[in-house]
């Protein structure tokens, strides 16, 4: 499920571009703004994805990137 509200922001520049690190620092903003469940849901669906890009729209869905 895509996130309905505001999405928290991520921010990425000048990070590691890993997808772990990604993912990491995603759930993370997720989990301060109190969406521990779309924390859950969003990385789940990240192990599933099958490409970097398909990952990286994944956590788009959930956070705002800055």
């Amino acid at each position: 499920m895509q996130v309905k509200q505001k999405k928290p922001k991520a921010k990425l520049v000048g990070t590691d571009g890993n997808v772990f690190n990604t993912l990491g620092i995603c759930a993370k903003a997720l989990r301060t703004a109190g969406l521990t469940e779309e924390s859950k849901e969003m990385t789940e669906k990240v192990f599933k994805a099958r490409s970097y890009d398909e990952a990286l729209h994944i956590m788009s869905e959930y956070c705002q990137f800055v």
